[in-house]
């Protein structure tokens, strides 16, 4: 199995990254927030962007910063599938568990801070959101360990244009996952 962790600050396109290139490799994806909004839906709250982290922030707390990626971890073992696209990695915990499942490759998807703000006002996925929401949002993926996930990424996709152009990038991707190109980049199980 193949495990493609895709991160990003929230609002780079690395949800539309992960359901394009899953769409190509006819892959299982996986996002990793669907694991912990179950979780904030199970505990009777609100689906808000504050109500999300501070659950993910209590999840990590008690069972450690790979909390979510033990969990998908656990729903993947043993599906038999070739390739599974996981959006939303948010710590090196985290990888460390999705590594135990078969080879891996980390794409990163980056975008400017006032480019994610602009995506993000606008599409409002969660209700209606303040700049200072998103700004705390942005503070939890950093203390979670995201950039750390970014440094450790073997490819990096820029996402300042349209989706066209991050379709094309995730069809880019999935030809070079089908020819075995990631083998020489990607680090595999390490």
């Amino acid at each position: 199995m193949l495990v493609v962790c895709v991160t990003g600050m929230p609002g780079s396109g690395k949800s539309s990254f992960a359901k394009s290139l899953s769409s190509f490799l006819n892959a299982k994806l996986i996002v990793m927030g669907d694991v912990v909004r179950e979780e904030v839906k199970r505990r009777g709250l609100p689906i808000t962007i504050t109500n999300v982290e501070l659950v993910a922030t209590e999840l990590r707390k008690a069972y450690g910063r790979g909390a979510v990626g033990a969990k998908v971890a656990e729903m993947l073992r043993g599906s038999g599938e070739d390739y599974v696209i996981v959006d939303g990695v948010r710590s090196p915990e985290e990888i460390s568990y999705l590594r135990s499942l078969g080879d891996l490759c980390v794409v990163a998807v980056h975008a400017a801070p006032s480019i994610r703000y602009t995506r993000q006002l606008s599409r409002a996925r969660e209700g209606q959101l303040t700049l200072e929401e998103l700004r705390f949002r942005d503070s939890k993926n950093l203390e979670y360990g995201i950039g750390d996930v970014i440094a450790m990424a073997d490819y990096m996709i820029i996402n300042e244009g349209s989706a066209k152009e991050l379709e094309g990038e995730a069809r880019r991707l999935a030809e070079a996952i089908r020819g075995g190109l990631w083998r020489g980049r990607c680090g595999g199980r390490g």
